[in-house]
C-alpha cells in the first residue's frame, strides 16, 4: 500500500488496535500516564472481546480480589473508559499499519481511513486454530464448532448447537464449554486429548470436566467421523508417542456435534505486514522489557502477544504496554541508542520461550515479570535461572504443565551488579 501524506489527515498520539481486555487496560494505562489523544478501534459490536461471551466465573481474583464473570471484568474496564472520555470505534475493522505508523481502517459511516499515530499498541487477542489443521478425515458435516465459536453461540445468541456432544483437545474452551453444555442439557460424552496432558488448567479440569463426571482421554485423536449432512458418531482412538493412532484401540460414540478445542493463535497478520519480528514459538511479536516490539514505537500486549491463561495476567502485562506508549509519545523512554546494555534472554531445556525476549536495564521497572511455558508436565523440578553461566535462581515446582503459565522476576538493582551480562537463560532443572 502506497504511504499517504495527507495534509487533511487526522491523527493521535496513541491507536490502539483491539477493544477487548488488553486495548482497554493499555488505554487507561496510557491515559492514566498522562496521553489524551488515544483512540481504540474495535471490530466488534462493542467493547470487551471475547470476555462478552465468558459467562463463568473465575475472572478478576487478582485484578480485583473478587471473583467475577467475564461480562462483569470487562464492564469494570469500559465504565473506566467511558469515564475518561477515551475515544473508540466499534464496527471498525483496520486494514493497514505502515511502518510509520499510518493506520488505515474502514467502517460503513466513515467508508476508509487513514490516520497517522505516534505510537501503536497491538492488542487483537487471539483466535482459534482451525479444523484444517487437524487432517480427520471423513466428510465435513454440520455440527462440527469450534469451541468458542460454540460458546458465543450459546452464551451471545442463545442457540444450542447440539445435543449429544464429543470435545477434540482439552483447551480452556473446551472444558469450560463441556461445562457450558452439559448444564445446558446436552450430554457431553467425552474429552479427547491428543497429548498425553491437558492444555487447560487444572482447576478447570477438576471444575468443568471431573465435577460432571465427563471422562478425559489423554493422548486420543478423533480418527473418523460418520455422517454426511450432519455428525452422527465418531470414532476416537489411543495414539502412540508419534501421534499416531493405536490400531485396535478405537471406541465409537453416537453424537451430533463435535466442538474442536485445539489451541490458540495469537492474531497478527497486520503485525507480519508491518514487518515485526515474530517469535515462531508464540506466533506473536518478539518484545523487549517495554512491550515493544522491533518497529518504534509499535507494542504488543495481551493474547496478540502470546496465549494467556487468566485475563488478570493480560490486563498487567497491558497496562505495561500503555504506560510504555506514553512514555515512547512523550520522550521519557531512556536508554535508547548503541551504547545501551541489552541482554537477550533464552529459554532452554523445557522453557519454550520467555516474554520478553530482551531486557535494556536503563529502561526497565524496578521489577519485570519474564513469563514462559513449559513444554511438557515437570515434576519436582526446578525453574533456574542464569546470568551466563551463574545460577542466581533455583525455585522448585511440584508440577508445572504447558497448560499453565509460569514467571520469573528480575530485579533491576540485581542485574546493575552485572555490568557485563550478555545472556539470561531460563531452564527447568531435576535437581
Amino acid at each position: 500500500m502506497e504511504e499517504r501524506h495527507d495534509e487533511m489527515m487526522k491523527s493521535y498520539e496513541i491507536v490502539i488496535i483491539g477493544g477487548g481486555p488488553a486495548g482497554l487496560a493499555a488505554a487507561l494505562s496510557a491515559r492514566d500516564s498522562g496521553i489524551n489523544s488515544i483512540l481504540i478501534l474495535e471490530r466488534d459490536r462493542e467493547l470487551g472481546g471475547i470476555l462478552n461471551q465468558c459467562i463463568h466465573n473465575g475472572f478478576g481474583l487478582h485484578t480485583f480480589k473478587e471473583e467475577l464473570t467475564g461480562p462483569e471484568y470487562a464492564s469494570r474496564f469500559i465504565e473506566k473508559v467511558l469515564e475518561k472520555g477515551i475515544e473508540y470505534k466499534l464496527n471498525t475493522m483496520v486494514m493497514d499499519i505502515t511502518e510509520s505508523k499510518i493506520v488505515t481502517y474502514m467502517n460503513r459511516s466513515e467508508g476508509m481511513v487513514h490516520i497517522q499515530a505516534k505510537s501503536v499498541i497491538l492488542a487483537m487477542g487471539c483466535r482459534e486454530r482451525p479444523r484444517g489443521a487437524l487432517n480427520i478425515p471423513g466428510f465435513r458435516p454440520a455440527g462440527i464448532f469450534s469451541a468458542g465459536t460454540a460458546q458465543r453461540l450459546v452464551n451471545i445468541e442463545g442457540y444450542m448447537p447440539g445435543r449429544e456432544v464429543v470435545i477434540l483437545g482439552s483447551g480452556d474452551i473446551g472444558l469450560i464449554m463441556a461445562r457450558r453444555m452439559t448444564l445446558e442439557g446436552a450430554h457431553v460424552q467425552v474429552v479427547a486429548e491428543i497429548m498425553p496432558y491437558s492444555g487447560g488448567l487444572k482447576r478447570n479440569i477438576v471444575q468443568c470436566l471431573d465435577d460432571f463426571g465427563i471422562p478425559l482421554k489423554l493422548s486420543h485423536t478423533i480418527v473418523d467421523i460418520k455422517g454426511v449432512d450432519r455428525v452422527e458418531g465418531v470414532t476416537i482412538a489411543q495414539v502412540d508417542e508419534k501421534m499416531k493412532p493405536i490400531p485396535g484401540t478405537e471406541e465409537y460414540y453416537d453424537c451430533d456435534t463435535i466442538l474442536l478445542s485445539v489451541g490458540l493463535i495469537p492474531e497478527n497478520e497486520l503485525s507480519s505486514k508491518m514487518n515485526v519480528q515474530m517469535n515462531t514459538v508464540t506466533s506473536g511479536p518478539v518484545v523487549n522489557e517495554s512491550l515493544e516490539t522491533n518497529v518504534e514505537g509499535v507494542f504488543a500486549c495481551g493474547n496478540v502477544l502470546h496465549v494467556h491463561d487468566l485475563v488478570d495476567y493480560v490486563s498487567e502485562e497491558a497496562a505495561l504496554a500503555g504506560k510504555n506508549a506514553a512514555k515512547y509519545v512523550l520522550g521519557k523512554f531512556g536508554g535508547q541508542g548503541s551504547d545501551v546494555h541489552t541482554i537477550e534472554l533464552e529459554a532452554v531445556e523445557g522453557v519454550r520461550y520467555t516474554v520478553p525476549k530482551t531486557v535494556n536495564i536503563s529502561r526497565m521497572e524496578d521489577t519485570i515479570k519474564v513469563r514462559f511455558r513449559v513444554g511438557k508436565v515437570f515434576k519436582d523440578s526446578y525453574i533456574s535461572v542464569y546470568y551466563d553461566d551463574e545460577r542466581v535462581l533455583h525455585r522448585k515446582k511440584i508440577i508445572m504443565a504447558p497448560g499453565e503459565m509460569e514467571d520469573i522476576t528480575l530485579d533491576k538493582k540485581k542485574l546493575q551488579e552485572y555490568p557485563d551480562l550478555k545472556k539470561i537463560t531460563v531452564k527447568i532443572e531435576k535437581e
